[in-house]
């Protein structure tokens, strides 16, 4: 295992850096002072410069034009965008999009994937379920067409249930909806947002963005927009919790860098209170959390991006990489506040903004005692030596 990034991924890190610079996090209304979600739309002009710089192509293949990286170097590119809290698909869009290539019929990635990373198309996906604590495919089912109906000759699958809590869905162009079949079998599908039967209701999140719950009632598939490939949604979810933590590392360190800065110039007594024993002591101990939070990130994120076998499958590495992130992004968040006094809690200072992230990356896709739920069952079923 080499942590060492190549060169292809580190290029990926400054063009992340270079568009973000312009970025500030409080370009979008503030979550505690706007009733309901703070903007209708995603940050399109962001979203158009990240397409230009060819970065929402960065992990698609040169066939589908874009630039062949794996999963780490979209983490690389995450962890940037947390830190001005770019209110854009990345994740999300990305994730669906590697899926597609890594496990979808070929003529469907090469009319989806083009358009998707050229921006020209968002991607989503439903990964919560109906409440967020059972799996997300026992929420939708799916038949074969024809089960139910007079035209048994037709080909394709029909959707029902409903995903709750599906980011970005309003203004996606495809959801991916995982869902089972009448023998228990994960599968996912992808069904644009406007097919007669999707209906969507809208939701916010802590964030303040919006977020959908999306109702599927006899939603026609084709065969093509169904993967049914034993372990497509277990690596799609694996994706997705792994990018989370990228966003709740980003996050932290940005958070981290503020209570520093801002611990050096606040006196008290004559002194920064950055001096004062109890307050570094607070903020060393936020460090360590981020350095683990970083180690069990590019654990997982290499487990995903390599395939390597270990003791465990590669979700106990996403497991233990969430368990960190949750518990670690809530921590540093807790104790900028606490350092920064009344100052941090003023909307006029963008530290509540991150505060608000923060709570919802901890909570997406299962909080830490989800996953060290999920951790306990693999150990039960893999033990160690």
């Amino acid at each position: 295992m080499d942590f060492t990034f190549t060169e292809e991924q580190q290029a990926a890190v400054e063009a992340a850096r270079a568009v973000f610079s312009d970025v500030a996090p409080d370009r979008a209304p503030s979550p505690a002072l706007t009733p309901g979600a703070v903007a209708e739309d995603i940050d399109r002009r962001l979203w158009d410069e990240l397409a230009r710089t060819d970065l929402l192509g960065l992990t698609l293949s040169p066939d589908h034009g874009g630039a062949g990286l794996d999963p780490i170097a979209l983490c690389l590119v995450l962890r940037e965008s947390a830190k001005v809290l770019a209110r854009v698909p990345l994740l999300e869009s990305c994730a669906v999009a590697m899926t597609v290539q890594r496990y979808g019929e070929s003529s469907f990635a090469a009319e989806l994937l083009p358009r998707a990373g050229r921006g020209e198309l968002i991607l989503t996906a439903g990964a919560n379920g109906r409440s967020g604590h059972d799996p997300a495919e026992l929420s939708v089912a799916a038949r074969p067409y024809g089960e139910n109906e007079t035209s048994a000759g037709d080909s394709g699958w029909v959707l029902d249930g409903v995903q709750s809590a599906v980011p970005w869905a309003q203004v996606a162009d495809w959801i991916a909806v995982p869902a089972h079949t009448a023998g228990g079998r994960p599968v996912l599908a992808l069904v644009p947002r406007t097919r007669d039967g999707v209906s969507l209701a809208d939701q916010v999140s802590t964030s303040g963005e919006r977020l959908a719950e999306v109702r599927l009632d006899a939603v026609r598939v084709a065969t093509r927009e169904l993967i049914d490939t034993a372990d497509c949604w277990e690596w799609l979810r694996s994706l997705l919790t792994t990018g989370t933590c990228a966003l709740a590392l980003g996050l932290g360190e940005r958070v981290l860098a503020m209570t520093a800065e801002y611990t050096g110039r606040r006196e008290q007594f004559g002194f920064p209170i950055a001096t004062f024993q109890a307050v570094a002591v607070q903020a060393a101990d936020r460090y360590i959390d981020l350095r683990a939070m970083e180690a069990t990130l590019w654990q997982a994120a290499w487990r995903i991006s390599t395939d390597a076998g270990g003791p465990l499958p590669p979700a106990g590495d996403v497991a233990v990489a969430k368990v960190w992130a949750s518990d670690g992004v809530r921590r540093v968040v807790q104790t900028a506040q606490h350092l920064h006094g009344g100052f941090g809690a003023d909307t006029d200072y963008p530290l509540h903004r991150f505060h608000a992230w923060a709570k919802q990356i901890e909570l997406s896709l299962g909080p830490a005692a989800a996953h060290e739920e999920a951790l306990g069952d693999l150990l039960a079923a893999h033990p160690l030596g």
